[in-house]
């Protein structure tokens, strides 16, 4: 298979696949096979590998805490403002973290935990009757959670569909988004993107192709990174990133959405293949919340708990399966 990885020209391309491709993390292994060997979603190496995604490593681990009503919280919720808010607390540690990164993995609703998760969601928050849903909340959440109910199998749910509608709604004059309302946008807000590169292309109407045309404009005038003083965080990369940004997001995102050919993502992309190890692998560098000085997003950091899917500091699968990602979409596009 390494003859289907010559694209970077690294010396240990050949190497990195057939760690990717290692039966421990099925996850990665299933990612490899199909957006970097190219093997069709029919094939049946594909087909048990991803079998597989929750029965061994990331997923599974996961999902091993998991209560029977589809929380990760020690205790059930006993009314309705504690099933709403163990869906979003502890952050980072409780349902919605651990779905995102789930749907991540390339679960869907076809695995029962997993259709807990997402019916948890739409009682609670997307129930059309009710004043209290996201489709007119913070646009940060509500971008997440499109993204997350689409990779679980609801793209055609009438309230993912109007998540969307709102996520249109939401854009910029200037092609960004914000999740605080009467601003311009901002390379923090990179959720709406994100969730429709989650989107198969038969599936996106007009409306959101001019959506997704005027967004990438927007990180494409910034280079991925360039937005007011230089933020340190944005050239670290991490995973899970939650809600927080960096150049490979921006890099992932766009390339997915059909610009990896666009010469305004070399200063991103230098960046990105300068982290490259001699052993052909990129480390996971920093674990969220990672926020530079005098932020004041998450002032209570030290009482956060990162949700730890690798350790930082060290080779990451993950962050290795997106970056080579990129580096094909964008010898692809030529």
């Amino acid at each position: 298979m390494s003859e289907s990885l010559a694209l970077t020209g690294h010396p240990e391309d050949a190497k990195v696949l057939e760690w990717l491709l290692g039966e421990d993390q099925p996850a990665a292994r299933y990612g490899a096979l199909v957006d970097l060997v190219g093997r069709k979603e029919t094939d049946p190496e594909v087909r048990s590998t991803r079998s597989r995604i929750a029965q061994v490593g990331w997923a599974h681990d996961q999902l091993l805490h998991q209560g029977p009503t589809g929380y990760w919280e020690a205790r059930e919720p006993r009314n309705v403002k504690e099933w709403i808010d163990f869906l979003y607390f502890p952050v980072f540690g409780a349902t919605n973290w651990r779905g995102l990164v789930l749907s991540d993995f390339g679960l869907d609703s076809t695995d029962p935990r997993i259709k807990k998760i997402a019916d948890l969601l739409f009682e609670y928050k997307l129930r059309l009757s009710s004043p209290f849903n996201f489709f007119y909340e913070e646009m940060c959440i509500s971008a997440n959670t499109a993204r997350m109910l689409t990779r679980f199998g609801y793209a055609d749910d009438p309230r993912v569909r109007k998540l969307y509608d709102w996520l249109i709604e939401d854009q910029r004059k200037d092609g960004g988004w914000n999740c605080s309302q009467g601003t311009p946008g901002t390379l923090d807000a990179w959720e709406p993107l994100a969730a429709f590169a989650s989107l198969p292309k038969a599936k996106r109407s007009p409306k959101m192709e001019d959506a997704i045309s005027r967004g990438a404009e927007f990180y494409l005038e910034h280079k991925l990174f360039e937005e007011g003083r230089p933020y340190p965080p944005w050239l670290r990369l991490h995973y899970p990133n939650h809600y927080y940004y960096d150049i490979l997001v921006g890099l992932d995102v766009l390339t997915q959405l059909g610009f990896a050919g666009d010469r305004r993502l070399r200063p991103a992309l230098k960046i990105l293949t300068e982290k490259r190890r001699r052993d052909g692998a990129w480390l996971m560098e920093r674990l969220h919340p990672d926020i530079g000085p005098k932020t004041t997003i998450h002032p209570d950091k030290a009482k956060i708990r990162p949700l730890v899917i690798e350790e930082p500091g060290k080779p990451s699968k993950w962050i290795t399966l997106r970056a080579l990602r990129v580096l094909k979409l964008v010898t692809e596009a030529g």
